[in-house]
């Protein structure tokens, strides 16, 4: 924030930190290990009285010095200057803290230097009891070198009580000091070995060269054991953040972490086989190939280390982009350019956006990720994005899965940054795909014939669920069991109309288009005569957002039951391979076997009567307990942006008269974070360790706090319609959120009057209650109150009692204010 950003857009994502540090940190503990090995060899020589070993340690220390002292003084240099240069204010807190640290460090390392000089151009010049205590002089320094900067980069993992004292030793002697000192030796001497094979394959003299060998195989097969021990109880020092994200957390890691496991056995393997007598033009390679499996394995740890540090750089005080985690909240407020230095844009407009968010992607982006670079490119991660994804995952980064940080900055930022991705780093132009009023023609209903003098039934149906939302790509994907419930009434007409249940058969035909219509008739099963006969509306959509955030292709404005690839299996691939990086699962594998995946296998869902894993969220809850991570301060937007119930869109599933007076999905339901909330809070009581991560970062926005929210179960607990219609009277308000029905019988899909009718044979279906409009004429939703009354409004409605009773009405027999005029008249 403080400092300016070396723009590092192909080479970004730590690629150069990560070539650079491996190698030097490799190099540097065989440095260490090395000083050891060169004494304890020249010993062994001293006391055999063998020329033959002495000359050997002459010309491994020359070898030593080249590498240690040429070529890992090189790469430690560069490693200051790019950490300088990519996380300047991590290595400002670095220095600033442990100046004396690296001051004293720095005695020691030229104490180093000049040691391994004398020793190398003293060989065999001056007494050997004098030219040993140079060498313990180098082995020692080399010692306390690296345990002056284990507790520097120990720090960096376990800061422990540090940022509560400000105490150095505090940092110094954090929580992982003493197991990464005990592994680091460890690595250290079996790289001396390891690094010993190189000079000793090079012996002419075959008995010799094979002795030699042998004993640098001691050097890397005794510590060994040390070293898988101290590496546990190095992991188990570190903080449960730490060993989740190491573990799987962070999907990145994981292999990483298999290289670092299936590694050790190898590398043990190798030193047992160089062990093993055998021909020179063998051991030769093969101790160059020790040396690669060497470096792989150091590589690995080291970024298993850096990589456990996720979301920080520090960790609980500075994030991976070096914004301090003090500061979120203020960032969040302010802006991110607001509070920034070195930024040419401080406020956003429609002219510099894209500039702007360019600017953001610096701030918060480029630390971690390259722009089609080999390591962290952000382009095949963000590929299939829209504007409104990448938004979207921007709201939700670092929530759920916290190896990221969360964005920073304002709502408008965030949009800035998501458009800066989408348009200019992938050359994308944004198209919101919206319903063409044009291409949507009206289309013909025939009302069923109905004489109220002459007809002694009338037939009432409607469609159970409402809408039947699908993935249009069930081959792969099964959201719901397949189907459209149709509920009927049939009512046998006179002064005293009577409910008919017995001796009477039910059929439907349908005619498939947009909305499916359904003709239904009740048959007498003695006469096989057809009593009464209606029609209505079973809507299927497969107008599902998915394809805003996970990808995949539709053809916007065609009719929506027909269009059998607006949801394609692009998507779907997308969505199964999200959850088993997430989720720790194979869907997309199945799938691809062509065996249906059905998220009630899993998840326990109450419409199907699926049990699925009881320690898992039921369906409902994880799908918008997730999602409301991701789609928060959006209202009726995140809701149209997964159910087909835009006004854009070709379903418009809120088309009822409810949405003609304005209210919409959230006056009932609650923004998501508080419909999840609802839901979230009663899987957290059951006990489901899932509902506590999802709940972490969600905001109540109809209630002051969580504790607030009333907890409800799916498809049970839902809004009461007397909330607002209390006593059947006009509502005094439109809000209903938080106040849920008590039982199954006091739903709106259940509820029956006084008398025994469905409030929905009356009423019309949920979400279409009646007089309902739609996108492809008024008819097709009404038909019923059309057929029996020649108007749209609810059965019986504006003192039409004759369409059951046959005599007009003085009594409200199904319920209050049944007599009176309708209120919204279209």
């Amino acid at each position: 924030m403080n400092y300016p950003v070396w723009e590092l857009y192909y080479a970004g994502g730590g690629l150069l930190i990560a070539l650079i540090a491996v190698v030097h940190v490799y190099v540097a503990h065989f440095a260490v290990g090395g000083g050891l090995f060169l004494v304890l060899t020249e010993m062994k020589g001293l006391r055999e009285k063998s020329p033959a070993v002495l000359e050997y340690t002459k010309k491994h220390s020359k070898f030593f010095l080249l590498v240690t002292m040429v070529f890992s003084a090189v790469t430690g240099v560069g490693i200051w200057f790019i950490i300088s240069l990519v996380s300047p204010a991590a290595t400002s807190i670095l220095i600033h803290t442990f100046v004396f640290g690296f001051a004293t460090e720095w005695v020691f390392f030229t104490l180093e230097i000049v040691a391994i000089f004398i020793y190398f151009y003293t060989f065999n010049k001056i007494d050997d009891r004098a030219h040993l205590i140079i060498g313990w002089i180098y082995a020692i320094s080399a010692l306390i070198s690296l345990v002056l900067i284990n507790g520097i980069i120990a720090f960096m993992l376990t800061p422990g009580d540090f940022f509560e004292t400000r105490n150095f030793w505090d940092g110094f002697f954090n929580p992982s000091f003493w197991s990464s000192m005990c592994f680091r030796i460890t690595i250290a001497l079996v790289l001396a070995g390891i690094f010993g094979f190189i000079t000793a394959v090079f012996i002419k003299d075959a008995d010799f060269r094979e002795n030699m060998v042998r004993y640098c195989a001691k050097w890397l097969i005794f510590p060994f054991i040390f070293m898988v021990l101290f590496a546990w109880w190095y992991f188990a020092s570190l903080s449960d953040a730490s060993k989740a994200m190491i573990l799987g957390r962070s999907p990145e890691l994981i292999p990483a972490t298999k290289i670092f496991v299936w590694v050790l056995p190898i590398l043990f393997i190798s030193g047992l086989l160089m062990a093993i007598r055998m021909p020179g033009k063998v051991k030769k390679p093969m101790a160059f190939v020790i040396l690669l499996i060497g470096l792989v394995y150091m590589g690995s740890f080291e970024w298993i280390r850096e990589a456990g540090r996720r979301p920080y750089l520090i960790p609980g005080y500075m994030y991976s982009n070096s914004i301090i985690v003090g500061d979120e909240a203020k960032i969040n407020k302010m802006g991110l350019l607001g509070t920034a230095k070195w930024v040419k844009h401080k406020k956003i407009n429609d002219d510099n956006i894209l500039e702007a968010g360019q600017e953001i992607f610096k701030l918060q982006c480029i630390a971690c990720h390259s722009v089609g670079g080999p390591l962290n490119d952000i382009l095949p991660v963000t590929e299939k994005f829209t504007v409104f994804g990448m938004d979207s995952q921007l709201n939700g980064q670092g929530k759920i899965n916290d190896y990221m940080p969360r964005f920073m900055g304002t709502r408008q930022e965030r949009m800035a940054l998501a458009r800066y991705i989408v348009e200019k780093l992938h050359k994308k132009i944004d198209t919101t795909e919206t319903r063409a009023e044009s291409s949507v023609k009206e289309l013909s209903v025939d009302i069923p014939p109905f004489d109220q003098k002459t007809d002694d039934y009338i037939l009432l149906a409607w469609s159970s669920v409402g809408i039947y939302c699908m993935p249009g790509s069930d081959s792969w994907l099964k959201l719901l069991p397949p189907g459209n419930g149709i509920s009927t009434q049939l009512i046998r007409r006179g002064e005293t109309p009577e409910i008919v249940t017995e001796g009477v058969d039910i059929t439907y035909d349908k005619t498939l288009n947009p909305f499916p219509l359904f003709t239904i008739k009740a048959w007498d099963k003695d006469k096989g005569k057809v009593l009464a006969q209606t029609s209505i509306a079973a809507p299927v959509s497969v107008e599902m957002g998915c394809k805003n955030c996970h990808g995949g292709k539709s053809r916007a404005g065609e009719e929506n039951i027909k269009d059998t690839e607006r949801f394609l299996d692009e998507t779907i691939k997308n969505i199964l391979a999200v959850h088993d990086k997430m989720s720790k699962t194979d869907l997309l594998e199945t799938a691809q076997k062509e065996e249906m995946v059905s998220c009630q296998s899993c998840h326990p869902d109450s419409i199907p009567g699926a049990k699925g894993n009881s320690d898992l969220l039921n369906l409902s809850t994880a799908i918008h307990g997730f999602h409301a991570n991701y789609l928060t301060d959006r209202e009726v937007d995140a809701c149209n942006a997964c159910h087909p119930s835009s006004s854009n869109g070709s379903t418009l599933c809120l088309r009822g008269i409810h949405n003609e007076i304005g209210l919409d999905c959230t006056s009932c339901h609650g923004n998501l974070e508080d419909h999840a909330l609802s839901l979230l809070v009663a899987e957290e009581k059951a006990g489901k360790t899932g509902a506590k991560l999802l709940i972490k970062h969600l905001v109540p926005t109809k209630v002051n706090s969580i504790s607030q929210i009333k907890a409800r179960e799916p498809w049970l607990n839902e809004p009461d319609c007397l909330n607002c219609h209390v006593d059947f009277e006009q509502p005094e308000s439109d809000e209903t959120f938080n106040m849920w029905t008590k039982s199954i019988d006091e739903l709106y899909r259940s509820r029956t009057d006084d008398a025994g009718i469905m409030c929905q044979a009356c009423h019309g279906r949920t979400h279409a209650i009646y007089p309902a409009t739609g996108i492809y004429g008024n008819k097709r939703d009404n038909i019923q109150p059309l057929q029996y009354q020649g108007n749209p409004y609810p059965i019986g409605s504006n003192k039409n009692c004759k369409v059951c009773h046959t005599i007009d009405m003085e009594d409200e027999m199904h319920h209050p204010n049944t007599l009176t005029m309708f209120r919204n008249v279209q």
